[in-house]
């Protein structure tokens, strides 16, 4: 019997769980979100996963790791980026955000039932990470990626980056 022929969608999740985001590797491609569904089909198993966006220059590290992941359990990958429904901050773990939020990341907060505002960049809704404040103060709505803003605490003076609500 081969690795593979005992192989469960449970074990490839377990798996593709230890594979972290390249751009972030204190969270994993699971907790983050963007592995959608795993099928195993004997030795074979297809994975979808989208992309915090498009434009990721990530992408192909993800899929690779992902890959790398699938083979490692003995298995053939089939890795596959679905672009029919995009990502959302929404999809984050609350593993994957207590993650962030002790890495010194600002985990995103829950996405409004109404529709969606910029404004709220600009609402005392962000706590610092590092001591938990709310007085913080959007200090670059443009960060290092498309999904992040640079925020600053004014309690513990700390500058953060404040993952945005997608």
């Amino acid at each position: 019997m081969s690795l593979a022929s005992a192989l469960t969608a449970e074990r490839v999740w377990e798996a593709l769980a230890d594979v972290p985001d390249p751009e972030i590797p204190v969270i994993s491609v699971v907790d983050l979100g963007v592995v959608r569904d795993v099928q195993v089909d004997g030795e074979r198993v297809r994975v979808e996963f989208t992309p915090t966006f498009l434009g990721c220059p990530a992408l192909d590290v993800m899929r690779t790791q992902m890959a790398d992941a699938v083979r490692a359990l003995g298995a053939e990958p089939e890795v596959v980026v679905v672009t029919d429904d995009g990502w959302s901050t929404d999809r984050i773990s609350a593993v994957g955000r207590e993650k962030l939020r002790k890495a010194g990341y600002g985990p995103p907060t829950p996405r409004p039932t109404g529709p969606i505002q910029l404004v709220q960049l600009q609402t005392g809704a962000f706590r610092c990470p590092y001591c938990n404040s709310i007085d913080t103060r959007l200090d670059n709505l443009f960060g290092p990626t498309a999904c992040r803003s640079i925020r600053y605490c004014r309690n513990c003076r700390q500058p953060f980056e404040q993952f945005k609500t997608i």
